[in-house]
């Protein structure tokens, strides 16, 4: 009867011990922190926007020598916009003939996931032409006018006019531009 005892009692933590460790790692590998990690690692990123997948139809003035440019994703999938604009100005015709300007950025990039119809925005300031009608610049520069803008986005340049139908008016060749932020469908 001894023997059997002390067998049967050896032999009872063993399957305890084997039991615990299988029931432990179902519980672990069914774990929802498990399934997300794995759910995680499957999900490819959404790809970078490119020019061809979005529209913009306007710039929107909202100040004597500012501009906010909406761009909306018209593409078939979602896509991620990070960074800043680059501006040129630009006449009536091809959005390739035109004058690049320096861009200040202002602000932090970060990206912003554009579902389909998701929207961005960024604002363009301008040195503004001070005065009436021919105005000057306190710099003493001679202002220009465009009668169009192209902003640089996704690889490409969308060509913009203001929304009120008037013309870009600015001193210098400078343009300070925050980095695309999401907005509002």
């Amino acid at each position: 009867m001894k023997g059997t005892t002390r067998g049967g009692a050896a032999r009872a933590p063993s399957l305890w011990l084997v039991t615990g460790a299988v029931t432990c790692g179902l519980v672990l590998a069914g774990s929802p922190g498990a399934v997300a990690q794995e759910t995680a690692g499957r999900r490819a990123p959404a790809p970078p926007c490119a020019s061809r997948q979005l529209i913009a139809n306007s710039a929107q003035r909202i100040g004597g020598s500012q501009v906010r440019i909406t761009v909306i994703n018209d593409g078939p999938k979602a896509c991620v916009l990070k960074g800043f604009p680059t501006v040129a100005l630009a006449g009536q015709g091809s959005p390739d003939r035109n004058k690049p300007l320096n861009v200040v950025r202002q602000g932090q990039a970060r990206a912003v996931t554009l579902a389909v119809g998701g929207r961005a925005s960024t604002q363009l300031t301008f040195t503004p032409v001070l005065g009436e009608a021919d105005g000057y610049c306190a710099s003493g520069a001679e202002p220009t006018v465009a009668p169009s803008i192209v902003l640089g986005v996704g690889g490409g340049g969308l060509q913009l006019a203001p929304d009120d139908g008037g013309e870009f008016a600015l001193c210098g060749t400078t343009v300070r531009a925050t980095a695309f932020r999401g907005s509002g469908s």
